[in-house]
């Protein structure tokens, strides 16, 4: 695709003009949100001296569309979110679609960035793991994309179909499996946006009578280096847990190597559940139990309802399942 003699100016440039970030310069755009007058000043004035005017924005809004479904996943390289990608991939191929895939790195700003390109680029169709709130999406809805949200729902925007597993069942399995072997101290390791994850690691030991400690539900930022700290320093600081459930396979990564590096045996002296079953985990030793999610599945299911957009549509929760290898033992 040849490149023209210059470069359109893009939200992140008037962002960085404003000194603001991407979400502030789409709320001032678009009119929606908060924003002080002093900011929504020189938001506007940085989008004039950069010639990206709000009318240029309606004008993208109000072109005829060209098709095609955008994906917006958190990492590629996270083999959860590279099968929910191929789901989705195999699903729209059958219908003839496109797909544009954009990483997020569970930032908002970025999330808000890539909305913005797509509105841009005439997509019709948007599949996202959101990372922002409801309001970020705004701008999506107003444009007329059809939207479906995969893995997790975003609170406040329950009348956006959503795909998701049945995370309170999947939580309560693993805690009655934990609980059955002797485990009292059970500690969760959760990424930030999980919090359905928790409610339902909450409920799952208040059911069973399992005293809920909140410095033992530790929560890290979607990245290698933030999810090894929270591993390691609960660990390291916790000697009295007996287990583990990590709410993803970078935290059970994480809880793998910090327990190797501190010298802590699993299964002997901390049982270890993990959210995912990815090729490692049963190759790891020892080989890691976990609750398996239909990533695969996820992703042609979230592509199937967001081709059906313009009939009504409902979300879809999918079983999880339980997979008992050899990371958890009875507590000593």
């Amino acid at each position: 695709m040849r490149m023209s003699e210059q470069r359109r100016t893009t939200i992140k440039d008037v962002a960085e003009a404003a000194d603001v970030g991407v979400a502030t310069v789409s709320r001032v755009l678009s009119g929606t949100g908060s924003a002080s007058p002093a900011t929504r000043e020189r938001v506007l004035a940085a989008a004039a001296r950069l010639d990206y005017r709000p009318s240029a924005l309606g004008r993208n809004l109000r072109r005829r569309r060209t098709g095609g479904i955008g994906l917006l996943i958190p990492d590629i390289t996270d083999s959860f979110y590279a099968r929910l990608a191929d789901g989705v991939l195999a699903c729209a191929q059958s219908a003839g679609e496109p797909v544009m895939i954009g990483t997020t790195g569970d930032d908002p700003e970025r999330e808000a960035e890539l909305i913005g390109s797509l509105i841009e680029e005439s997509v019709e169709r948007v599949i996202a793991v959101p990372s922002g709130d409801g309001e970020m999406w705004g701008p999506a809805f107003r444009a007329g994309l059809g939207v479906v949200f995969a893995e997790r729902p975003v609170r406040g925007r329950e009348d956006v179909p959503a795909v998701v597993t049945d995370d309170r069942s999947g939580v309560r399995t693993a805690v009655e499996y934990l609980a059955a072997l002797g485990h009292r101290r059970v500690a969760f390791l959760a990424r930030h946006g999980q919090e359905q994850r928790v409610r339902a690691f909450r409920e799952a030991m208040g059911a069973l009578g399992l005293p809920v400690d909140e410095e033992l539900i530790v929560r890290a930022r979607a990245t290698r280096d933030s999810a090894y700290a929270a591993a390691a320093g609960l660990l390291h600081h916790r000697s009295d847990l007996t287990a583990v459930l990590a709410g993803g396979n970078l935290l059970g990564e994480a809880a793998v190597l910090a327990a190797r590096e501190l010298d802590v045996r699993v299964p002997r002296d901390v049982s270890l559940i993990m959210f995912d079953d990815v090729p490692w985990a049963e190759l790891c030793w020892p080989p890691l139990t976990v609750i398996a999610q239909p990533a695969q599945d996820m992703g042609y299911r979230a592509a199937e309802l967001v081709l059906r957009q313009g009939r009504r549509t409902r979300g879809v929760v999918l079983p999880t399942e339980l997979i008992v290898r050899g990371s958890c033992g009875p507590r000593r």
